[in-house]
């Protein structure tokens, strides 16, 4: 079943996305309407370059969503890109808190970062990983504070903004879309140590095997 076409996105008086409201409820009804799929993982060539547009806002984009909610929780992770589960196209989901425990629930369509000026920028270097990357954790800096423009399911415009952990799920889930993973920027021998990781432990959720 389809989400409701008339849902129009909440927002607030800066004209960002209100994303922290009913998110348990919000989340549960995104996967119990959809179908969990396997996780595509490093190699995989959809991975690896740019995805394409949407541009149609229908059904089919709302049935996507639902199996990106749900694969996203079988996968206990905090954000999903399309292409993650080998689907072509700019969008991605989060369940995210940031890192004063506020948690934050959306959907992004054709999201793009918004360039921060320099001197705004505070880098946090942090662990990170990627359920494309299962078992593998580098440390990456990346600045505490993120915002990104798109649309919402419906197509509308929207803002999207974050700090911490949630500044960086933002940045991390686009870069997905524009064919960069989290790796693709660390050095090669944090590269290597990655999927060295990467090799050596089991996933804890299933996969699309590379061939």
């Amino acid at each position: 079943m389809a989400q409701q076409e008339n849902q129009v996105t909440p927002i607030d008086d800066e004209g960002y996305v209100v994303d922290t409201e009913d998110c348990e409820a919000r989340e549960l009804a995104y996967r119990e309407r959809g179908t969990s799929r396997p996780i595509t993982v490093v190699g995989n060539p959809v991975l690896h370059r740019e995805c394409k547009d949407v541009t149609e806002f229908g059904d089919e984009l709302a049935r996507l969503i639902d199996d990106m909610f749900a694969s996203q929780k079988t996968a206990e992770g905090v954000g999903l890109a399309a292409n993650q589960i080998g689907v072509d196209a700019k969008v991605f989901v989060y369940d995210c808190p940031d890192d004063d425990g506020v948690r934050h629930t959306g959907v992004v369509v054709n999201p793009k970062l918004v360039e921060l000026p320099a001197a705004n920028r505070v880098l946090d270097d942090s662990n990170e990983g990627c359920l494309s990357v299962p078992t593998a954790y580098a440390s990456l800096a990346r600045p505490d504070y993120a915002e990104v423009t798109g649309q919402d399911a419906q197509g509308n415009p929207i803002k999207v903004r974050g700090t911490g952990y949630f500044a960086r799920c933002l940045q991390h889930e686009t870069d997905h879309l524009y064919g960069y993973l989290y790796i693709d920027r660390l050095s090669k021998r944090d590269r290597k140590d990655a999927l060295r990781q990467m090799a050596e432990n089991d996933p804890r959720y299933e996969i699309v095997p590379n061939d």
